[in-house]
């Protein structure tokens, strides 16, 4: 092995990459636009390459799902950040659910009160929550199967399948998924039912985190995986012995959630400034362009990932992001609102954002209709991108008066819905076959961490 590709050389040159910020941040200095996005960027490209390899490390002594879950959190920490800050100023300034209906939307927008700006920070918050996890299925699902599949010649990728026919190369996925598929089917259907109540509440609260915590329960009992040969860094960190071994762990873990936690958000909002600049629209760069910024260190730890030929794990790792963003992410926004609020309530939002959260859940439905046979193939993920991309392209050339439709903003949010629920309708019902073999294998996985046996056998590989 030489010097440029030992464990303790790749360790060193990841942990490089995060000094500069380590430095601006314990000197306070502050630094210029530019500068800020260039120095936070390196660093969380720095810190996602050692929270893979944490991650990848971890699967020795906890179940790979867990090991997993953890890594999806931490990654997507910083959306969490993001989403939490408008949540607060929305419940500081006052923002409830009667207060806002008595502005007009217009009002809202100008921000000309400090009930306008809570009202529309409550907005932000909402737009940027279903801005991240749009981008997470249209870019991240997608791009990553594409990607994987571009990659197979090189990395020999056991989970790619080569077929004939126009873009028929699919990503076959692992089986153990069926219990975050299933959870996430549960999420989507009661997101559809998240607008009828006019905000987020704690009835959408204690359902979305106990669905995450049962979750939680149920993949934290599963059995430590053995056989899967890892390589690199993980591999040498997996051969110290497991007092030292877990403290690793826990350190690439602690440190960069750390870089992650803090780098991204000056990350994001240098981004949001280069493109007000520019002249882009600010709701326009807060619902897609800040929390493209933030999911950045989870899809760069799913492209190392699948550099290393283990797509099922990236792919793990980007179905159980969305699951805890689905979940924790929308159910946690009530809390940090009725915190600062100073008492219980609802966190309001307007009819746009009502069509925002319908079009995310039509877009999960839809992706979820697509992996219920456990693969993706090159043709799905392009047409998963396309969907996402002409939607986000339609409205930036409306809100900027570029085209003109027969049909609002508003209401083109209404129809990709629909085109999404027909969509994910008529797979469903083509692979309802599929569907009740991934939901006898969640079923199987709920069982066996409550002590029973399995009562599907014949779904089993």
């Amino acid at each position: 092995m030489s010097r440029l590709s030992h464990p303790f050389t790749l360790l060193g040159a990841a942990f490089a990459l995060t000094a500069g910020w380590v430095a601006v941040v314990l000197s306070g200095v502050d630094l210029a636009t530019v500068p800020t996005v260039a120095v936070s960027g390196i660093a969380v490209l720095g810190a996602s390459f050692l929270l893979a390899w944490g991650a990848e490390t971890a699967e020795k002594d906890v179940p790979r799902a867990f090991a997993i879950a953890v890594l999806a959190v931490l990654a997507v920490a910083p959306e969490y950040a993001v989403d939490a800050l408008y949540a607060w100023g929305a419940g500081a300034g006052g923002a409830t659910i009667e207060a806002c209906s008595q502005l007009t939307p217009a009002e809202i927008e100008a921000e000309g009160s400090a009930l306008a700006e809570a009202c529309h920070s409550a907005n932000l918050a909402v737009a940027n929550m279903t801005g991240a996890n749009r981008i997470l299925i249209g870019i991240g699902w997608a791009g990553i199967a594409l990607f994987t599949v571009w990659r197979a010649a090189q990395t020999g990728d056991p989970a790619v399948i080569d077929r004939e026919g126009w873009l028929s190369d699919a990503v076959e996925l692992d089986r153990d998924i069926a219990t975050e598929v299933a959870f996430l089917f549960l999420a989507t259907g009661w997101a559809f039912l998240v607008p009828l109540g006019g905000g987020i509440g704690a009835v959408d609260t204690a359902f979305l985190v106990g669905l995450y915590v049962a979750y939680i329960g149920i993949v934290i009992r599963g059995d430590i995986e053995a056989g899967e040969e890892h390589v690199g860094v993980p591999h040498y960190l997996q051969g110290w012995e497991t007092p030292l071994r877990q403290f690793a762990v826990l350190f690439l873990f602690l440190y960069s959630g750390a870089m992650i936690f803090t780098a991204v958000e000056p990350f994001a909002h240098g981004l949001e400034e280069i493109g007000l600049q520019a002249g882009i629209p600010s709701f326009f760069m807060i619902q897609w362009i800040a929390p493209l910024a933030s999911e950045s260190p989870e899809l760069i730890v799913v492209v190392v990932l699948v550099n290393k030929a283990r797509s099922t794990a990236g792919f793990n790792a980007l179905i159980s992001s969305k699951l805890n963003q689905w979940t924790l992410l929308i159910g946690t926004l009530a809390v940090v609102y009725s915190l600062s609020l100073g008492s219980y309530g609802v966190l309001p939002f307007d009819a746009r954002q009502s069509a925002e959260i319908w079009i995310t859940a039509a877009q999960s439905y839809f992706a979820l209709a697509l992996l219920v046979n456990f693969e993706i193939s090159v043709r799905e993920a392009i047409v998963l991108f396309v969907l996402f991309a002409s939607q986000v392209l339609l409205e930036f050339l409306l809100i900027r008066d570029l085209i003109v439709l027969p049909l609002s903003s508003h209401d083109l949010l209404l129809a990709y819905a629909a085109l999404y629920g027909v969509l994910g309708t008529a797979l469903f019902v083509a692979r309802r076959d599929a569907l009740k073999t991934m939901l006898g294998l969640a079923a199987d996985a709920a069982r066996t961490a409550l002590g029973r046996e399995p009562v599907h056998a014949e779904f089993a590989d």
